[in-house]
């Protein structure tokens, strides 16, 4: 009996096992049989990014009659790090800021390089923005699902900033982002790369004295406290992206893939419209809250930026041309 016994224990052990998956080698499921969709964002609740990941889980629970889980972490870790979390399957999806493009196409997310949202999309929806797609899906086992406006990118000090003669030395916080340093170098700032989850406190210790951010990122991170001046330099036009683990993805089955496909696209569209009504409300707060704002000359902003621009199409943008971007 006790053999009889033990050879069942063995079978049921055995038979347990054989369910058992590796992580980011099949679509999660919970103990339920649900798919688990994990979204990582950098960016805090409140934050477009994360209102975007918000309504792409309420289209997915609601087309797939909840037996597709949506999981949103926000504000937790850093974009680099949950861009290699979705990239190796540690995750599932991102809705994050722009790291995931090839670098020779980050240009997309370089200062003074497009004019407003509406040439950024010309440019991402033509032959530049398909070829950074397929590099990024062959190299990073990513693929693409929409693009959420974030807004112009603006400044933020405890002093007026007028010209560029009023960053000279400026500890400027910036992300990790070796061409954003160049730029803000040959503007005269003294960068100092921080993290996102970071920013805050780098600002209030004064490891940085400055930042600049997008509206939504400058009123969700709660900036007006430690910043007492937004500068409307209109920089750089903000994007972020909704992306998945192309291998995730391609294990779905063809009505899962339609179904995330479509409430990517609609995410994107009610998160566009959003912001683009709401872009003006959050300055209108961020002064209610205290924060001046300041109109500085814009203009010498970009001819101090230029050749810095120019060169960096040259060294690390050398797929295309600023001239054959602006053109489009």
């Amino acid at each position: 009996m006790k053999t009889t016994r033990w050879a069942l224990s063995l079978a049921i052990i055995a038979l347990a096992l054989a369910f058992v998956v590796c992580p980011g080698t099949l679509p999660s499921a919970t103990a339920q049989g649900k798919t688990v969709i994990r979204v990582g964002s950098p960016f805090k609740p409140g934050s477009i990014m994360v209102d975007a990941a918000e309504k792409f889980k309420e289209l997915v629970t609601q087309g797939s009659g909840g037996r597709i889980e949506v999981q949103i972490d926000a504000g937790n870790a850093s974009e680099e790090q949950i861009t290699e979390w979705n990239g190796s399957g540690k995750i599932e999806m991102q809705s994050n800021g722009t790291m995931f493009l090839p670098s020779q196409y980050s240009f997309f997310s370089g200062p003074y390089v497009m004019k407003d949202f509406e040439h950024y999309m010309r440019v991402w929806d033509g032959r530049l923005g398909q070829e950074a797609r397929t590099q990024m899906e062959q190299k990073s086992n990513l693929k693409y699902l929409g693009t959420v406006y974030r807004g112009l990118r603006q400044m933020t000090a405890k002093k007026p900033i007028y010209t560029p003669a009023d960053v000279d030395g400026l500890k400027l916080r910036l992300p990790n982002l070796a061409t954003w340093i160049a730029v803000w170098k040959a503007m005269g700032a003294d960068p100092i790369a921080v993290t996102l989850p970071e920013l805050y406190n780098a600002l209030k210790t004064g490891k940085a004295e400055s930042s600049e951010g997008d509206l939504p990122q400058i009123s969700s991170f709660k900036l007006d406290e430690v910043q007492s001046h937004l500068i409307v330099t209109n920089h750089l036009v903000q994007t972020g992206g909704m992306l998945i683990n192309k291998p995730f993805f391609d294990k779905l089955s063809k009505a899962d893939q339609d179904l995330i496909v479509k409430a990517g696209k609609e995410a994107e569209t009610w998160a566009n419209n959003k912001i683009k009504t709401g872009e003006a409300a959050i300055l209108v707060d961020l002064q209610r809250k205290g924060m001046q704002v300041v109109i500085p000359d814009a203009e010498s902003f970009r001819v101090k930026a230029k050749a810095a621009v120019e060169g960096l199409f040259q060294k690390e943008w050398p797929v295309t041309t600023w001239q054959e971007v602006l053109a489009q």
